[in-house]
């Protein structure tokens, strides 16, 4: 029997009387790339880390290929935010992309090199991170995220506050990787006609609201006025 490489089943969480996943279950199949879309709040980043097993859910569970989560972790690599990271760190990004080899035993699906290369920077290797653009930023963390042993990324809002040439090459890779055999979710708020590149569409507001191909959310969206925001019409 052929076990999908992450699956999640009645996840939730809640700080206090806050609840911010609620009852969540997801399977991702190999070799397909997702889009997980929602308004900030809306819970995606807390799913994301639940799915990495940074955060331990109140209730549900998630297993990669078929193994509780916490047994694998490094199964599954997040790539976070830009925002999190400090750029002004006095490294090139060369060794930025290193860093990802830390604590591994092998490369993920290429070295540091050949990462740097796939995603285009390797002409930028020695320059320091402060010098890169926003879009250049979010390739070095793209790069730093493949050089780490997994096949399942999940990738949060890896195209926010970036130029539209730059989101086309990062959506293009996404792609790439995704028929090369990666499992990808990938965050957004808001991925208008992008959402086309996608094999599915998981929309998050707490718990789910639509999931399903890009034409069959649109459709479901399209009955549901309170969710109009996420129907890109």
């Amino acid at each position: 029997m052929r076990v999908a490489p992450l699956v999640a089943q009645g996840l939730s969480v809640a700080y206090g009387d806050r609840v911010v996943v609620d009852d969540v279950s997801l399977t991702l199949e190999a070799g397909t790339l997702t889009a997980l879309v929602g308004a900030n709040g809306a819970g995606k980043s807390t799913l994301l880390h639940l799915l990495q097993g940074r955060l331990t859910p109140s209730a549900g569970n998630v297993a990669c290929d078929g193994m509780p989560i916490q047994s694998c972790r490094d199964r599954v690599v997040l790539m976070p935010q830009r925002g999190r990271i400090d750029w002004s760190f006095p490294i090139s990004v060369r060794e930025f992309v290193a860093l990802g080899e830390i604590g591994h035993r092998s490369f993920g699906c290429c070295d540091r090199e050949a990462a740097l290369q796939r995603v285009g920077l390797e002409s930028l290797a020695t320059r320091r991170l402060d010098a890169l653009s926003g879009g250049q930023q979010q390739r070095a963390l793209l790069a730093r995220t493949l050089v780490q042993p997994s096949r399942v990324l999940l990738l949060d809002e890896p195209c926010a506050a970036i130029d539209p040439p730059s989101r086309e090459q990062l959506l293009a890779l996404m792609r790439q990787l995704a028929d090369s055999g990666h499992t990808l979710l990938v965050s957004n708020h808001d991925w208008g006609a992008s959402l086309d590149l996608f094999d599915r569409v998981l929309v998050l507001d707490v718990s789910v609201v639509a999931d399903g191909r890009p034409d069959e959310v649109r459709r479901k969206l399209s009955s549901q006025p309170e969710h109009r925001e996420y129907r890109h019409e």
